[in-house]
Order: C-alpha cells, then structure tokens, then sequence
C-alpha cells in the first residue's frame, strides 16, 4: 500500500487493487506470478470462486478473479471489473462522492479477505465504472 498520499481532499487516497475477470485462471495465475514477477498474497473463496490478490510490487495489487460458466461470450474489454483505491477515512471518501452525486452502490461493509481485515464500499463514476474504495484495519 502507498506510504503517503499527497491527495488532500481523501485522506491517505492510493490504488489499492485493480479486479480482472480472468478467461483461464492457470493461465492468468502463471502470467502474472511467473512472467509479471508478481507474489501472491491472498486467495480466498468469494461467491463460489477463487479470488487472488497478487502484489504488483509497490504494495498495490491486482485481483483475479476466476472465471464463471457465463463469461463464453463476454466481451474482451469485459475483464476489467472494478479497481479499488485505498483511503485512511473511508467515510469521508464515500461522503464525498455521494455529495458529489455519485450512485453509492454498497455501504461500508467489514470483511475479512483471506485474513485482510478491511471495510469496503462501492459507487459507481462518471461514465459508468464500478470504484471501490478499501479501508485496511
């Protein structure tokens, strides 16, 4: 996770992760770890499918997620499923979007991600994107 952020509207605001949708779990699984140099560093069970985050290398991570029967005919540009940005004060963060008018499309929920402790929350921007904010305790 970034060590500071200079960002002075969000407290401590950094990329936390960027979920993709993989096509071939293996297959993605080896890319990332053996071509990419990335480490894994969580994998857990979440709606009935493997889910991986894997260390860029900075403390950001990207998050895969395995692939569902219902993905033959999705669109390549489809893989992408939301990124996550990190904040010290999720409630302020979310607080501010939703003035700002942003669809809040999840409350701050308390998870435990493969023994991460973190609240979530999800809204969706401007052009339709799904952003999650993610709070580590």
């Amino acid at each position: 996770m970034p060590v500071g952020s200079k960002n002075q509207a969000m407290a401590g605001l950094g990329c936390h992760h960027i979920a993709i949708q993989t096509r071939d779990w293996d297959v993605s699984e080896k890319f990332y770890i053996e071509v990419m140099g990335m480490e894994k560093t969580v994998e857990f069970i979440g709606g009935g499918r493997r889910i991986a985050l894997l260390d860029i290398g900075d403390g950001s991570h990207l998050e895969l997620f395995e692939p569902t029967a219902d993905l033959e005919n999705a669109a390549a540009n489809d893989t992408l499923t939301h990124f996550a940005l990190t904040t010290t004060d999720i409630t302020a963060a979310l607080e501010r979007v939703r003035a700002a008018g942003m669809e809040i499309t999840r409350e701050p929920t308390d998870v435990n991600l493969g023994g991460v402790n973190a609240t979530i929350a999800f809204f969706t921007g401007p052009s339709g994107e799904v952003i999650e904010f993610f709070q580590v305790h």
